[in-house]
């Protein structure tokens, strides 16, 4: 049993709890759910700090239900002001944004029913351990003790942290931290889930987890994960949008991200004589529509012109190096594809001026 000291620092830090925006302090919300077919719909939203600073500029945005959606955008584009305000957690200068059909703000307390929020590097009451602020949680959702048990102990095993339920919060790593914020976001089977930035700060390990679990959840719930690391989005999500400058200059499907670019290229390492493999390169090089060219005697880069056939192409470069003395170890296409189309994206608003 806690001694009268340990217990008020727990009741303190669960005072402090209620501060952290994972959740509101409401009952839940059982009314019907919306049954079409957005899970979030924002119209000319906007956020301006002290009519000074326009963090989000008339943005609009709808992400399908079932979705995973990546918010993609370099530091300071707006990507978290754009969650607190679907959170409503701050009031929109102008515009709308709606959860299932029903209205953002700071009284919409049935929206934040059905979110489960994660935000970067949360901040947990430190005094506090595991179940205890899971259980916390749990009462802010309004779950029964009853219902509360297995759901937090079942959530502790699925985020690996069942042998750290004895530590302090204080006592945690950034990894801990997340996957703890991690199940608090999921203790309310909520239909929604925005993550903050999930990866950030994370080992490659802990990484790996949180990329997995998202891929998991993404076949049950919505999810909308903030992020400026396009490696691990591209791994997990199949819609996206891009931020810049608190302005979405692109929504779309992640395969319409990657059709922006000209895939036509690829590459071929190859193992042989390196007079071999040049004269290899020349036999390409002549072919119409075909651009190649030899990099470090080893590598044969090929780019195919408009209207010509690339299965036919790399069918034809594959038979020729059959009679060549040549080998292929590795062929290489789409190298980071939705890295090249973010940039360029960046690069295009940057030089519309007026005209965005």
């Amino acid at each position: 049993m806690e001694s009268e000291t340990e217990q008020t620092q727990t009741d303190k830090s669960m005072n402090e709890a209620s501060e952290i925006p994972v959740l509101s302090q409401v009952q839940r919300d059982t009314g019907p759910e919306n049954t079409g077919p957005l899970a979030i719909r924002i119209e000319h939203l906007t956020k301006i700090y002290s009519q000074s600073h326009i963090a989000v500029n008339d943005m609009n945005l709808e992400v399908p239900k079932g979705s995973v959606f990546a918010l993609l955008g370099p530091n300071g584009a707006g990507k978290t002001t754009t969650l607190r305000l679907i959170l409503g957690l701050q009031r929109p200068t102008a515009g709308i944004a709606e959860v299932f059909g029903r209205r953002c703000g700071p009284n919409a307390v049935d929206v934040r029913s059905r979110i489960g929020y994660l935000p970067t590097n949360p901040k947990l009451p430190e005094q506090l351990r595991p179940i205890e602020y899971l259980n916390l949680v749990g009462k802010l959702y309004g779950l029964t003790s009853q219902a509360r048990a297995p759901v937090i102990s079942s959530l502790l095993r699925a985020v690996g942290l069942l042998g750290a339920t004895s530590q302090r919060i204080g006592t945690f790593s950034t990894g801990m931290c997340t996957r703890l914020g991690i199940a608090a976001s999921l203790v309310g089977d909520p239909p929604l889930l925005i993550w903050d930035e999930p990866t950030a700060g994370l080992d490659p390990s802990a990484r790996r987890f949180t990329l997995d679990l998202i891929r998991e959840l993404g076949k049950t719930k919505t999810m909308i994960v903030a992020t400026h690391i396009l490696n691990d989005i591209d791994q997990v999500a199949d819609h996206l949008g891009v931020m810049h400058e608190g302005r979405m200059i692109y929504t779309g499907s992640m395969a319409d991200m990657r059709r922006r670019l000209h895939n036509d290229e690829f590459s071929l390492d190859l193992d042989g004589p390196p007079e071999n493999i040049r004269e290899l390169g020349d036999k390409v090089a002549v072919k119409d529509g075909v651009e190649a060219w030899i990099e470090g005697d080893q590598i044969l880069h090929v780019r195919i012109a408009d209207g010509h056939s690339r299965s036919g192409v790399l069918a034809g470069i594959l038979t020729l190096i059959e009679g060549d003395g040549v080998s292929l170890t590795r062929i290489r296409t789409g190298h980071n594809t939705t890295e090249d189309a973010y940039l360029q994206l960046l690069r295009e608003d940057q030089a519309h001026g007026f005209d965005r």
